[in-house]
């Protein structure tokens, strides 16, 4: 008998061309569809919430699929991770010790009507800044060289999962500007050209915040230490977004952060309504959609 599955699902994006597939192209949902079809030998076609860019990473991303499947469906995530895992090691040369780029945190039943995109209420993005990298900066006393040692390994293994910049940002200042963003806007001035057309701009935000989560960070005897490693994180939620709206923000409180703007220009950003009016786009590599909320 056919169900109605629901898929959480986690992946690196650095590897894909994006969620969404393209013919020719390396994406999520692509790779997941094709691995689907062939374990189960039927046709797999997965609806996925959110359509994110090429390299964004996901950590609560959701895809329903209706299928008739030969086995339990709390089996199905162990399955499939196994045949991702499979063809990752043949496709690598790595065999056995491959790991895949995608997992399936979780699968369950559905009502026949549910859908995974249609019937989200919302969802919480959270983009993730490494600050305070500047060489530079870092080689001026010799008391930072082993801070600067570890700024330049993060470039090295950490260049695909954060968004690096040289000197020390404004975390308290981002977080008031941020809060400018919470209720029902028209988000314009946050949306790049190139997105499927939208029957309105007008979204809810139903939370944003900006903190810092490294300890150096946070001890005030390290704070000012040359070459230390900042790390900031901006979450959102909100019941729906604009095309590369959360890089677009984040461009805007790094600006903040920088002291380019002021917290309150926030709101003259939003009332403008152009997307010249709002600061750059911050790069993919940073971004993670954590959660759908239904």
């Amino acid at each position: 008998m056919e169900r109605n599955v629901l898929l959480t699902i986690a992946y690196d994006g650095s590897t894909f061309h994006g969620w969404q597939k393209q013919p020719g192209e390396r994406t999520v949902q692509g790779l997941l569809e094709q691995t689907m079809t062939r374990l189960f030998d039927r046709e797999v076609l997965l609806s996925g919430t959110s359509r994110t860019d090429a390299g964004v990473h996901a950590y609560g991303q959701r895809a329903s699929f209706k299928a008739d499947l030969g086995i339990p469906t709390e089996k199905i995530a162990l399955v499939v991770n196994n045949a991702l895992c499979a063809r990752e090691g043949s496709e690598s040369g790595r065999g056995g010790f491959a790991k895949a780029p995608v997992r399936i945190l979780k699968a369950e039943e559905v009502p026949p009507d549910f859908h995974a995109r249609f019937n989200s209420k919302g969802k919480r993005y959270v983009y993730r800044i490494c600050a305070g990298t500047d060489e530079a900066q870092a080689d001026e006393a010799q008391a930072g060289k082993a801070l600067a040692d570890e700024a330049r390994r993060s470039l090295v293994f950490e260049r695909n999962y954060v968004y690096h910049l040289g000197g020390r940002l404004d975390a308290a200042a981002m977080d008031e500007a941020a809060k400018f963003f919470v209720g029902e806007h028209d988000f314009s001035s946050f949306e790049a050209s190139g997105g499927n057309p939208r029957e309105t701009t007008v979204r809810t935000m139903f939370a944003a915040g900006v903190k810092e989560t490294s300890a150096a960070a946070k001890a005030e005897e390290t704070d000012a230490a040359p070459g230390a490693l900042q790390r900031i994180e901006f979450t959102i939620e909100g019941d729906g977004f604009l095309y590369n709206m959360v890089r677009i923000m984040t461009g805007t409180l790094v600006e903040v952060g920088q002291g380019k703007r002021r917290p309150e220009d926030i709101r003259e950003i939003i009332e403008a309504g152009d997307r010249q009016a709002a600061g750059h786009t911050a790069p993919p590599n940073g971004l993670y959609l954590a959660e759908v909320f239904y």
